[in-house]
């Protein structure tokens, strides 16, 4: 999943140094090229490349631009004399879907594909029958024992389909205080999580309900990002350890099944927010079933380098994904190709014009990687093969930049921090923002998750330190009403959408602001001798210090 303006993520290692912010003051940055960005962006959304989608012959065609951009801008190829990094992945595509039907209770109920729910499965397999499924609500799906909160208590799920609402018990309050963090999503939210822990319980199957506000999406996102071909990791094991289906229904379809089994769907929400609630066997069946045609291949992530001056193997990083939905739900116009030109088309773009400007600036201390990502649309699977498999060390990995859907608003006044008081970094970032005469805005929408919805979280959960910042919402044309209403229209009518086509009246100048920003970022690392730590007390503080202690 991607952001809807541009999201930074600064990684760092652990040490107790202080970061050295008045060289993001003083520091001189070189002009970003608006050129390289205009067009790069153009031709990688354009119908040539069908949509990016890894495994097509749009990833060949995004894979050879890359590279020649790559070298145009001085880089070296990163991993070894290539410029790629293999990820082998799975490509699964259904077809020929049954209705979602349930049998018992006070009357049978059919569901239509796409209108109603959607389902893939993440097993190697021809085809899937979900047969005679007993259905289960199970709340938010969430198995947290540092948090004495089990929504499986005292059930066992094998052979039976899991019924989960999106999102926190604790979404809906407006400050972040809870047992979750309140209106801020953790990672207990994400539908990553809720299908990975149905399947640990043993589950057959499991669904989650759909609902605008906790998902931070319509259901035309969810229909067009499920449908079509899905990559996943390729596990070797055939998928296995998974569920056989995992999917989405409509909340009127939730409220339907709950209605047949003699419950109101709204009472059993509220308890599901409650400490102590225990999973409610429904008293119905499901049954669907669908075909899969497999196809196994190998995309990449592409690798680029600068090396360092002084301490080349210390690397700092910026990264952003090249790939897209490729094919996807014709729009009423019969388009069906979904180009991804903010998402992210202009991260990509970012990355060449960035090297560029660190090339004019000459080689710093510390080694800059370039890492474009594959497959991050099928859930972040590209960085999260580079995090299992580093090309350079994750402990001599100072910090990096992930950019991810630049916002083409126009220049804002502020920049929206993610995540902020997690890290050292704070203190830098002020500096920055002062030195390009922005100030600091809190995520104005936690409950959408975005920490867990982008490439930086695959080396946050392996302890590397983050500091997320978007582009801001100030927008110096027309303020915050403005800034709002192009974040609800890119939402609304072109994420994920053949809407999300390049336009040749896009003002970029507040996306060249944010490069600034970029630049600012990474350089200061590459510069610095300092390793900023995360915070004392933070998620992910212990991780990093056994990887700097090598165990």
């Amino acid at each position: 999943m991607t952001r809807l303006i541009p999201l930074i993520a600064l990684f760092a290692l652990t040490a107790c140094a202080t970061i050295p912010t008045e060289q993001a003051v003083k520091m001189v940055v070189p002009e970003i090229s608006l050129e390289t960005m205009r067009e790069m962006t153009r031709v990688l959304s354009s119908d040539e490349f069908e949509g990016r989608a890894p495994g097509t012959p749009g990833e060949e065609k995004t894979l050879d631009f890359l590279v020649e951009k790559f070298g145009e801008a001085g880089l070296q190829p990163g991993n070894k004399g290539s410029w790629f990094q293999d990820v082998p992945l799975v490509e699964i595509t259904g077809s020929d879907y049954s209705p979602l039907a349930t049998a018992g209770g006070t009357e049978p109920l059919i569901f239509d594909y796409g209108k109603d729910y959607v389902a893939v499965t993440y097993r190697d397999t021809p085809a899937i029958d979900l047969k005679d499924s007993e259905l289960v609500f199970v709340g938010y799906g969430i198995n947290a024992p540092e948090k004495a909160w089990n929504d499986y208590a005292g059930i066992d799920m094998r052979g039976k389909t899991a019924l989960i609402l999106v999102n926190d018990p604790d979404f809906e309050r407006e400050g972040l205080d809870g047992p979750f963090n309140g209106r801020a999503m953790t990672y207990y939210g994400r539908w990553t999580y809720k299908f990975e822990e149905a399947a640990r319980q043993g589950a057959a199957a499991a669904l989650v309900v759909h609902d605008t506000f906790p998902a931070g999406y319509g259901w035309n996102v969810v229909e067009s990002s499920w449908s079509g071909a899905q990559a996943y990791a390729d596990s070797g094991d055939d998928g296995v350890i998974h569920t056989m289906a995992n999917g989405w229904v409509q909340q009127e379809a939730a409220q339907w099944m709950a209605a047949a089994s003699g419950k109101d769907f709204g009472v059993l929400s509220a308890s599901a927010k409650q400490p102590g609630f225990k999973p409610v066997p429904l008293g119905i069946t499901v049954n669907m079933s669908f075909k899969n045609t497999i196809r196994r291949f190998a995309s990449k992530n592409v690798v680029g380098l600068l090396p360092g001056a002084e301490r080349p193997d210390e690397y700092v990083l910026y990264a952003a994904h090249w790939d897209h939905l490729g094919r996807c739900k014709p729009n009423e116009a019969g388009d069906d190709i979904c180009n991804g030109a903010i998402d992210n088309a202009t991260g990509t773009a970012a990355l060449a014009a960035l090297a560029e400007a660190h090339g004019k600036a000459g080689a710093p201390d510390r080694s800059l990687v370039f890492l474009a990502v594959t497959a991050e649309e099928s859930g972040l699977l590209g960085s999260e093969y580079y995090g299992a498999n580093p090309v350079f060390p994750l402990s001599r990995t100072v910090g990096g930049v992930n950019m991810d859907a630049l916002s083409l608003a126009g220049p804002a006044r502020d920049m929206t921090v993610i995540g902020g008081g997690k890290s050292e970094l704070d203190s830098f970032l002020a500096e920055a923002l002062a030195a390009e005469q922005r100030y600091e805005t809190p995520d104005p929408t936690p409950e959408k998750g975005y920490y867990y919805r982008s490439d930086h979280f695959s080396f946050a959960k392996r302890g590397v330190p983050m500091f997320n910042v978007d582009g801001g919402e100030d927008l110096i044309t027309g303020g915050r009403e403005a800034g709002k209403a192009y974040a609800r229209d890119y939402t609304e009518n072109r994420y994920h959408a053949p809407e999300d086509e390049y336009d040749p009246a896009w003002d970029w100048n507040g996306a060249v602001a944010d490069l600034r920003m970029f630049y600012r970022l990474g350089r200061v690392l590459a510069e610095s001798a300092d390793w900023p730590t995360w915070n004392p007390g933070d998620e992910f503080r212990a991780i990093r210090d056994k990887s700097l202690a090598g165990e």
